[in-house]
């Protein structure tokens, strides 16, 4: 009962702050930047500045979508920043242009949490399998493996998410920031527009804060159960 209601508390805040992202970046996508720069333009032009020369910059289908993908090196922009001559569509292109820098300047965060990627991944399936015995043999999960040990194995995972997503954390406010003091810099935007794009970046990292949250209070949880067993 714990964790569902662990999930619904979250669920909601998580929803209220996915929302409140949407109407920010819906309001300032209708504002036309001064500069009439399209995020793809924007992007090349960070990365350029940044001596950035084998990143690619590409559109992608989505809303929200944006992403670096430091395998392959592209900067991917959904259609609607890849197109936009926005105060949003300029905020996200620089910020997902920071991943871009960090990754050439070898920032060590993004490393840290580059490596920890396979690791993630791994705990994620380990995850999966996890559960699916509880669903769906649950009389039989303690015949398998012991009620401590899967509790273990459950702490062991989520603990490797709450780390991933507070490394998570550092990595989304520095591109953001690397971001933010681009265009104010190289005067991509006005007074008024850096104004909109801070605050369509911070609701944008909000929605990494809930996840980090969410996912300590989850681990707190399975150790007190863990604990509690013990007695």
């Amino acid at each position: 009962m714990g964790i569902i209601i662990i999930m619904i508390v979250f669920g909601i805040i998580s929803f209220a702050v996915s929302s409140r992202l949407k109407s920010k970046f819906r309001k300032y996508s209708q504002i036309p930047l001064s500069k009439n720069l399209s995020g793809a333009e924007i992007a090349q032009l960070m990365l350029t500045d940044n001596g950035i020369h084998d990143v690619k910059v590409t559109s992608v289908e989505g809303k929200l979508t944006d992403h670096y993908n430091p395998v392959n090196k592209t900067v991917n922009l959904s259609e609607a920043v890849y197109y936009g001559r926005n105060a949003a569509a300029a905020a996200v292109a620089a910020h997902e242009c920071g991943h871009a820098v960090q990754h050439a300047k070898a920032y060590s965060m993004l490393e840290f949490r580059s490596a920890m990627v396979p690791v993630q991944n791994a705990s994620g399936r380990i995850m999966n399998v996890i559960f699916m015995m509880m669903l769906f043999g649950g009389f039989l999960l303690p015949s398998l493996i012991p009620f401590k040990l899967a509790l273990l194995v459950i702490i062991g995972c989520y603990t490797v998410f709450t780390l991933f997503a507070f490394v998570t954390l550092p990595v989304e406010f520095d591109a953001s920031k690397r971001a933010l003091a681009w265009v104010e810099e190289r005067g991509i935007v006005t007074s008024s527009e850096h104004g909109m794009a801070k605050d369509a970046l911070k609701w944008a990292a909000m929605t990494y804060v809930v996840a980090a949250v969410a996912s300590l209070v989850t681990l707190l949880y399975y150790i007190s159960l863990f604990l509690g067993s013990r007695d």
